[in-house]
């Protein structure tokens, strides 16, 4: 079990390893890519060369990135894992692939919604709102919104106070946010980058939902945002990348 400071809050040097680990799982480093040299990470993070180093240890020690003297540190790969179990982690260029996995998460987390609603704590709830906050936050800044998307749904599945919606959830990953894995397989273009405030304006309907305790409306308001979800990606059928001046055909 990693080492944590007074009060149970992980260590720095846990926080970095964590947030690179998620980065690793979501596809922002693939196997091969190397990782921003270490004056770029103690700049990035604001830490000591001390953490840095740290976290580069336990990734290291957990498979997941190796050392090449004189080069850098390199991607390994995210953890394998039973290949049975790989719903939601393999890449795919397969727009039906994406939507199936949506349909699948519409008959999990339409139920999770529902039994928030039912279930929630005071500081549950506060999780949930402040998760909706921090995309309204990173939407307004123009920042990349994946990992706030994720925490939000991650926010409702431990409101269920059943651990098996958030194992779920944590099993499947931030590839389970679909632009998360297209973007990765279409070499970081994304054929709809307007459509995060749509999606905030879904999480509000669903974190008021919960709020008022309304279990069906909950319901609905999940099961309202996935669908469309698939609907987005449905437009996509008939997308193409638009093609450089330069480019013959």
């Amino acid at each position: 079990m990693p080492s944590t400071k007074m009060g149970g809050r992980p260590s720095l040097s846990i926080q970095v390893a964590e947030t690179i680990r998620g980065q690793i799982e979501a596809g922002y480093y693939a196997p091969g890519d190397k990782l921003p040299t270490e004056p770029a990470l103690i700049d990035k993070f604001g830490f000591s060369r001390t953490v840095v180093r740290e976290a580069i240890a336990a990734l290291r020690a957990d498979g997941l990135v190796e050392s090449r003297h004189g080069s850098g540190v390199f991607v390994i790969g995210p953890r394998q894992t039973d290949p049975g179990l790989r719903l939601f982690t393999s890449e795919t260029n397969k727009i039906s692939d994406i939507i199936e996995e949506l349909e699948l998460r519409i008959g999990i987390e339409v139920e999770a919604a529902a039994l928030a609603a039912v279930r929630s704590s005071p500081a549950q709830e506060v999780e949930i709102q402040s998760q909706v906050d921090l995309f309204q936050s990173l939407v307004a800044q123009g920042k990349p919104t994946d990992e706030a998307d994720f925490q939000f749904h991650m926010a409702i599945a431990a409101a269920t106070n059943n651990g098996r919606f958030r194992a779920f959830l944590e099993h499947i990953g931030r590839r389970m946010i679909p632009r998360v894995k297209f973007r990765t397989v279409m070499g970081g273009v994304d054929p709809l980058p307007s459509r995060d405030e749509p999606i905030l304006r879904e999480h509000r309907d669903i974190a008021e939902a919960i709020m008022a305790r309304d279990p069906d409306l909950a319901r609905e308001a999940m099961r309202r945002h996935l669908v469309t979800g698939i609907k987005r990606y449905r437009s996509l059928t008939s997308w193409k990348p638009e093609k450089k001046e330069d480019e013959g055909g």
